[in-house]
């Protein structure tokens, strides 16, 4: 018995070492590399080019377009080369020289798994014009764009370009000291996608070979490649960034008396400095003295048609390295902890003092420390906000346990606590499931009781099947206590138990001459309130959609919902919906260009039956690349709302435009205008930014809110609204040192 069990456990062993993956052994470059987009060096000719496969539009499809990848690494950096040749070079999209931007464009891109822990990866990518992207990959690129990705992350890393009549050249740099890596006597190990976009024909050459059956499997970890570098070891250089700003702000403030509206003159002069230094080759120390984010691009306006809070997602540079690691995600947008709590107070900024982040593995544990400190504001005291952040594999690579804490604490001596525990477990094939448990504590107030252990918690768990091929589904069961108040966290709303069941089928299709993916699926959802058990929410959605090959793609849906109202609230300033009961019901259409045409369209209409009464919405957004230095994204979103058994009707409006303009890669100016009818109100934010170097900028920043109301005035006997709301000029440079 004993040695059949000895067998069989060699048999399995010897089974997990056949399936095992080898590790790609790179080429260590032996000569210099001129970094120039001129792919003529000897050093390039000692490296053999990858083996491609077409990812898309059809798996294993004919290669067209000539491609050679290579990728060799020195002492100090990460090489790679492209010679991407076209049989046609008007087909050539080199649309944005404006830096993060896509915009259609030809691409060229690696991602690199560089703890290769088949979860968090770092992609780099650019286009014909030498432009530069870097986005963070967080979450094995699972749970959609938002979830799964981080593209406000930046670091430093080189590429240089050349555009011929055969086609378009380019070369990487990327060194070490950028990346986070464990080295095992010089012996490190990654995981490695690289590839090529072509975007007039949607065609996407990549290696490894990886099967299209996943969403955003182009960049996925845990399909990566392992390749191995060997004599690398870690380099400890510090960044200082100080940085200098002036400024002029003019606000509308209601005098003390409450009779009128003031304009009020500030001048200012900030500095301060951030601080970067590699603590070991995989754990990084940020801190930051006396932090400004007036560079910060403008948030997005949004038209709020329902009772509960609206998510705003973070755009502050100092907080997006490895911000993966703090993610602590529960439904839709609720989090347990949202950096927007801190320094910003409904969307006003509030002055930070300073404070420190330390993030990157030790030993099998990920780990990311945050503590701020920031000023008193009005009524509000300073305060001190902390995060601290562990995870680790456990069971097999695609599985992770993890834990969370959050402080909130203020001079008055009130305190919120929030801590959880998560785990993300691969089950089987494709099937995970995760399981969160969340409880916060705060400071009661004098005579009343402490919070019960079950009302302030939170629990979520879902079990889903990740793939874009098939069929998919999730099913998910989440509960908020009516005391869980994450402090430095978002909820949208309070106090409920959810269920959430979600079905979808897709195809994708190699022998249609147009058509490369259907996908049909059903949505349904229920909201009940803790307090009665009643349902407060009810809603299910089914649709179907179509993607063709070059990229295009329309989704039509049908959506029904039911919404108990407890107590009444205001759409708008002439629209309230009372107490009460509805169910209602309506129809989506919605259309997106090719990325490859220089004007996309994009429109989505909807209409039918809202609360008691009708809602018929439309948006259209469309881009428009005029040239390689100026591009136009503007927005129209209008939504008619009528209630005839109460005699109430509305038109809200919000119009955006954005202007992305670029000298080159260097010099670009971004100007965001929107109007809000719904908060009378028109703001601009402009930007002007000239790039010396990564992490040393000069930056001139122009804001102004403008009050659109014709009356200046919501009630009679209210003080006249100022025609200016708020107008700001700004002036900031920073530099890098390097040492």
């Amino acid at each position: 018995m004993k040695l059949r069990l000895a067998i069989l456990l060699f048999q399995l062993l010897a089974i997990s070492f056949a399936f095992a993956e080898t590790p790609y052994k790179l080429t260590r470059i032996s000569g210099e590399i001129k970094l120039d987009g001129v792919i003529d060096e000897a050093a390039w000719d000692n490296i053999a080019p990858f083996p491609l496969v077409m990812y898309q539009p059809t798996y294993k499809g004919e290669i067209s377009e000539s491609t050679e990848i290579r990728v060799g690494y020195d002492d100090s950096y990460i090489y790679m080369s492209g010679k991407l040749y076209h049989v046609n070079p008007a087909d050539m999209r080199g649309n944005s020289l404006y830096r993060d931007r896509y915009s259609g464009d030809d691409t060229f891109a690696i991602v690199l798994d560089s703890f290769n822990d088949d979860e968090n990866a770092l992609w780099f990518f650019t286009n014909p014009l030498g432009n530069r992207w870097d986005t963070e990959v967080i979450n094995d690129a699972l749970g959609g764009r938002s979830a799964s990705s981080n593209s406000d992350w930046n670091t430093h890393w080189d590429v240089a370009t050349q555009m011929t009549d055969d086609g378009w050249f380019a070369e990487f740099r990327i060194p070490f000291s950028s990346l986070k890596f464990q080295d095992d006597d010089g012996r490190v190990v990654m995981g490695m996608i690289v590839y090529r976009f072509i975007s007039h024909n949607n065609s996407r050459y990549i290696w490894p070979d990886i099967p299209p059956v996943y969403d955003r499997g182009a960049n996925k970890p845990s399909v990566a490649h392992d390749v191995e570098f060997e004599g690398i070891y870690s380099k400890k250089p510090v960044y200082i960034t100080p940085y200098a700003l002036a400024g002029r702000d003019q606000v509308s403030n209601l005098n003390a008396a409450e009779t009128a509206y003031n304009i009020d003159d500030d001048n200012s002069v900030e500095a301060g400095f951030d601080l970067k230094y590699n603590l070991t080759n995989n754990l990084t120390l940020d801190l930051t003295v006396n932090t400004d984010f007036a560079q910060a691009e403008a948030d997005d306006q949004q038209v709020n048609l329902t009772r509960f809070s609206l998510f705003f997602p973070e755009k502050r540079q100092f907080f997006q390295e490895r911000a993966g690691i703090f993610e602590f995600r529960f439904d839709r947008s609720n989090r347990l902890f949202h950096s927007r709590r801190i320094g910003l107070n409904d969307g006003e900024p509030i002055r930070i003092f300073g404070g420190g982040r330390m993030v990157g593995r030790v030993g099998q544990w990920d780990i990311g420390l945050l503590n701020m400190q920031t000023a008193k504001a009005d009524t509000l005291p300073s305060e001190n906000f902390g995060v601290l952040r562990l995870r680790r594999n456990v069971i097999n690579p695609y599985s992770d346990l993890g834990a969370m804490l959050t402080t909130r604490l203020d001079n008055d001596g009130n305190y919120n606590l929030a801590y959880g525990l998560d785990s993300r477990i691969r089950v089987f094939g494709d099937d995970y499931l995760t399981m969160k448990w969340a409880q916060t504590r705060e400071k009661a107030s004098e005579g009343m009781p402490g919070p019960d252990f079950f009302e302030s918690s939170r629990l979520y768990l879902t079990w889903i099947r990740e793939r874009q091929q098939g069929f998919t589904y999730d099913l998910t069961l989440s509960r908020a206590g009516g005391e869980f108040d994450p402090g430095v966290g978002f909820e949208f709303r309070e106090d409920y138990f959810f269920l959430f069941g979600g079905l979808n089928y897709q195809w994708l299709l190699t022998d249609r001459p147009w058509l490369r993916r259907i996908q049909i699926g059903n949505w349904n959802g229920t909201y009940l309130r803790n307090s009665d058990n009643e349902p407060e929410t009810i809603f299910w959605r089914t649709f179907m959609d179509l993607e063709s090959k070059d990229g295009a793609s329309i989704e039509a849906a049908i959506r029904y919902s039911e919404e108990d109202v407890e107590e009444g609230f205001e759409l708008s300033e002439s629209i309230n919906v009372p107490q009460g009961t509805y169910r209602f019901a309506d129809v989506e259409l919605e259309y997106r260009g090719p990325s490859g045409w220089r004007f996309r369209p994009g429109a989505e209409v909807s209409g039918g039956s809202f609360y008691d009464g009708r809602r018929l919405s439309l948006e259209i957004d469309p881009s428009w690349i005029v040239s390689r230095y100026l591009e136009f994204r503007p927005s129209y979103e209008v939504n008619y709302l009528s209630f005839s058994d109460r005699d109430q009707t509305d038109t809200i409006h919000l119009a955006q435009l954005r202007i992305n303009a670029a000298l080159n890669t260097q010099v670009s100016l971004s100007a965001f205008t929107q109007y809000n009818s719904s908060a009378d109100l028109f703001t601009m934010n402009a930007r002007f930014r000239y790039n010396f170097s990564e992490g040393s900028d000069l930056w001139l920043v122009y804001n102004e809110g403008i009050n659109t109301d014709l009356n200046l005035t919501a009630f009679d006997d209210s003080p006249r609204l100022t025609r200016l709301n708020n107008r700001a000029l700004l002036f900031k440079y920073t530099y890098t040192f390097i040492r």
